[in-house]
């Protein structure tokens, strides 16, 4: 049976409010999250990621009342990362009414986290999501790209592709990849990268960082993305989900 691709807006939220910047920062109002939540669940949109981007680097919980008033308008799968870092912060979230979670920073620094949501709550609820980047020089991994935390503020020197690996085996359910590299640059996703993570694990991987035009979904796809996220083309009005519906067709895709 073959799965059709899932398009995804990604509402970055700080202080309430969705902001969209470069590699997170410079960040930029975009509006109210959930206003913007419920047109994406109007124009079609297979899944929503809300992620509060300072949560982490603030250390702080994720905002529950903003997450339940989203939830509230939305009746597609709901994803919601920032600031989580122990089963009980998960079990806040989906009673507030996420039907996933994702973790970063708390997982890369006590990996048995991914094990303990996942046992609880089962590999489906939980989404690793993985902000990448190229290595610097002196600071190389065996792939190529390390992970940061903390919004990207924090190199790692933990290898992408590695982590991704045992993310999988210690019960995650899907891999979000995000090039912290392309973030917000509106030059394409890292399809390199993409294809590195597809080739090392079996997981279902979200494609995000770096969309900027109609012609960059489908090489994300074509390098082994279950699922494509984009957060300022949506937001600022450039493109519109049903266009990158039909663009992923008109290659031969299939979409929901």
């Amino acid at each position: 049976m073959t799965v059709s691709v899932r398009v995804i807006p990604c509402l970055d939220v700080d202080a309430g409010r969705v902001v969209k910047g470069v590699r997170f920062t410079d960040l930029r109002d975009a509006g109210d999250p959930v206003e913007m939540a419920r047109i994406y669940d109007a124009e079609g949109a297979d899944e929503l990621v809300f992620l509060d981007i300072t949560a982490s680097s603030a250390a702080r919980d994720t905002t529950y009342d903003v997450v339940s008033r989203t939830a509230e308008q939305v009746f597609i799968p709901l994803t919601v990362g920032g600031g989580v870092r122990s089963a009980e912060h998960v079990d806040r979230l989906l009673r507030a009414g996420a039907d996933k979670v994702g973790v970063n920073t708390a997982a890369v620094e006590r990996p048995r986290l991914v094990a303990e949501i996942a046992d609880r709550f089962g590999s489906q609820v939980l989404v690793i999501s993985v902000d990448a980047r190229r290595c610097a020089p002196g600071t190389a991994t065996a792939s190529g790209w390390e992970v940061t935390t903390h919004g990207g503020r924090r190199g790692t020197g933990v290898d992408a592709v590695e982590w991704a690996v045992r993310a999988e085996d210690l019960g995650a359910g899907e891999v979000l990849l995000n090039s912290m590299d392309a973030d917000g640059t509106q030059a394409g996703y890292d399809v390199a990268m993409l294809r590195a993570v597809r080739a090392a694990v079996s997981l279902p991987v979200i494609a995000s960082g770096g969309a900027g035009s109609l012609e960059h979904f489908a090489p994300a796809v074509d390098a082994g993305a279950d699922a494509v996220l984009a957060a300022s083309v949506f937001h600022f009005g450039q493109l519109r989900i049903g266009e990158v519906k039909d663009a992923l067709r008109s290659h031969g895709l299939p979409v929901r």
